[in-house]
Formats: C-alpha cells, sequence, structure tokens
C-alpha cells in the first residue's frame, strides 16, 4: 500500500503529464480561438484533404485559393464601415480647401456632427462624399494620408485603432491556410487603395494580393519633373456583388476553392466558387453574438441592418449549397485579441 507521501507525488505526477497533454494539444493546434465545433472540423479536413498528395481531393499549390471579403469578415463593420469614417473624418479638412462645399450637402450635415443624420444620408450623397474624400491627390498623398488616420484613429467602442479589430480567428485561420500552401487574398467592395495601405501588416497579405473597388488614375508629371499617378473620380470596378467573381477573373486569374463572406455582397463570390471543379469550401460569418461583438442579420430572427446585411434568404441559400455558416456565438472562443 502506497504511503501518503508516495500517493501524493503520484497524483502531483499525473496532474504534471496531464498539463503537459494539453499544453502540446494547443501547441499543435493551428485554430485555437475555434471552439471544438463541427465547423473548425470543416475547415481542417478540407485543408488536409487538399494539401495530402495521396488522396484524390489532393490539389496543386498554384491552383489554392482562397478570397476573403473583409467587412464584417476580417474586422468589425459596425456600426460603419472603418473606410466611410475615414472619408467622414476628412471632411473638415476638404471644407478647409474648398470653403464653399459647407453649406453643401452632404458636407452641411456631415460637419453638424449628427451622427443620426449623417446615418440616414442616401446612397447619392455618399456616393458624393467619397468621390470628394477619395479622389482628387496623388495616390503617394493618398497612401499618406490614409496611413495617418490608421495609425491614430481609435474605434468608439473599444477605443482601439481599427486595425486591432480584425477577428483573432480570422487571422489564425489565414496564417493556417498560408502555412499549408494557400495563397490568401482580400476581395472586398471597400476602396482597393484604401485596404492596400494595412493589408500586410494587419493579415499577412500584401497589397498585391487586394482585391477592392478601384477607380481610374491620371499619369502625369509633378512640378520636379517626376511621374505620378492622381487619383480620378471615374468608377473602374464596383468590387461587390457579381463585381467580386469578375474582379478575381481580372486580378487573380483563377477560381478560387475557398471563399469566406458575410452578407449579401458576398453571393456571387461564394455562388463563383463552389461553381469550380474538385473541392470547394464557401462559409459565411454569421454576427450573432451581441455581448462580444455586434448581433445582426436579419437571418435567424436577428436585428435587421442596412450594413452588413445577412437576410434569411442568403442563409437558406447557404444551408441548401452545403456552405458553412460561422456562428460568432458557438464557433469562436476568441472574438478579439485581448492585446
Amino acid at each position: 500500500m502506497l504511503s501518503p507521501i508516495a500517493l501524493f507525488k503520484q497524483i502531483a505526477v499525473g496532474f504534471v503529464l496531464l498539463f503537459a497533454v494539453a499544453t502540446a494539444q494547443a501547441q499543435n493546434d493551428p485554430l485555437p480561438s475555434w471552439n471544438d465545433t463541427v465547423t473548425k472540423q470543416a475547415i481542417v479536413e478540407f485543408v488536409q484533404a487538399t494539401t495530402d498528395s495521396a488522396k484524390p481531393t489532393f490539389v496543386p499549390s498554384e491552383e489554392r485559393i482562397a478570397t476573403f471579403d473583409q467587412d464584417g469578415t476580417l474586422w468589425v463593420e459596425h456600426p460603419m464601415y472603418s473606410q466611410v469614417i475615414y472619408c467622414l473624418d476628412r471632411v473638415p479638412a476638404l471644407v478647409a480647401e474648398k470653403p464653399e462645399l459647407k453649406d453643401v450637402e452632404p458636407f452641411k450635415t456631415v460637419l453638424s456632427g449628427d451622427r443620426e443624420a449623417i446615418a440616414k444620408l442616401p446612397m447619392a450623397e455618399l456616393e458624393k462624399l467619397l468621390a470628394a474624400t477619395l479622389t482628387g491627390m496623388t495616390v503617394d498623398a493618398f497612401n499618406a494620408e490614409v496611413a495617418k488616420w490608421i495609425a491614430s484613429a481609435k474605434d468608439p467602442r473599444w477605443k482601439r485603432p481599427y486595425t486591432a479589430l480584425a477577428y483573432q480567428p480570422m487571422k489564425e485561420l489565414l496564417g493556417y491556410l498560408r502555412d499549408n500552401g494557400f495563397k490568401t487574398y482580400i476581395v472586398t467592395g471597400g476602396g482597393q487603395d484604401f485596404v492596400r495601405v494595412y493589408s500586410e501588416s494587419t493579415y499577412g497579405i500584401p497589397p498585391e494580393q487586394v482585391v477592392g473597388t478601384a477607380g481610374s488614375t491620371t499619369y502625369s508629371y509633378g512640378k520636379d519633373g517626376k511621374p505620378l499617378l492622381t487619383k480620378d473620380p471615374k468608377l473602374l470596378l464596383n468590387d461587390n456583388n457579381a463585381g467580386k467573381p469578375e474582379g478575381i477573373h481580372l486580378m487573380i486569374g483563377r477560381r478560387p476553392i475557398m471563399a469566406f463572406g458575410n452578407s449579401t455582397g458576398d453571393r456571387q463570390m461564394l455562388e463563383y466558387t463552389e461553381a469550380g471543379d474538385g473541392p470547394r469550401f464557401a462559409a459565411l460569418v454569421l454576427h450573432d453574438d451581441g455581448e462580444r461583438e455586434y448581433a445582426y442579420g436579419p437571418a435567424k430572427g436577428l436585428p435587421d441592418t442596412r450594413v452588413g446585411t445577412f437576410p434569411q434568404e442568403l442563409y437558406d441559400e447557404a444551408m441548401n449549397n452545403g456552405w458553412i455558416v460561422i456562428s460568432m456565438k458557438n464557433d469562436w472562443g476568441e472574438i478579439l485579441s485581448e492585446q
């Protein structure tokens, strides 16, 4: 019979071994912020199936293309898209340069600071605002302004930089895919030039792998004789809805085998991805965690919204097509990094 001291030592050794096994499992887990649900299992099984050369589902590395919407899929999009907030913040400086705009809509409403009135601005007025604040300067000047804003602006709820509001589970997923020979792209309805400023530092995605809404530029020479590009108020690609597969074809040249979105604007990208031959993976993020982030749909009875709309029709299409619906509440153990 073991003495109390020997028994205690045996129990202690058992706890140490259990802790060591748990630690090793955690270190080997490529997606530690994901709960152990069928969603996580589906992602891991798909990656294993497409990267094992011994399996009939193997996909060559050059064809392992994964596309991700940004707003609401890779980072927080509520209560307003970050790029729209940037444009609103740019209005005072713009009006200082062009005082005649201060009594013209939508600039007048923006200068009033009335957030409710700003939120009710019709799309035509918002388009005026975007054109005025995103064009008319050189590409280099625009990139510098965005970089300055990104470094200083903070979300009103979390009091953190917007780049700190990238979803930890999705950052892990991007890294996991790249570790397994996938090339990851952002395919966003947001401005291509805007997202390219911070995509590499935030997501590990270089600017040449960002496909977004793009305007034309004009080549000319500065006063010093050096060539420059100026951003024009002329739309080349509206990278939303059907524009997403069109942009993928134009900019990437390969059909993705994985696609992730969160709203009606991503439907065609997922449909296009699923229509290809061989293994396919399509997923939508459902914002159903009002405590840790936001809750909106209106799918599944969640609140309706103009920002990142996920209607019941899209949810039903996902179910009928076998797309994965990622529940923030159930599938993600952590949403935002604590750092």
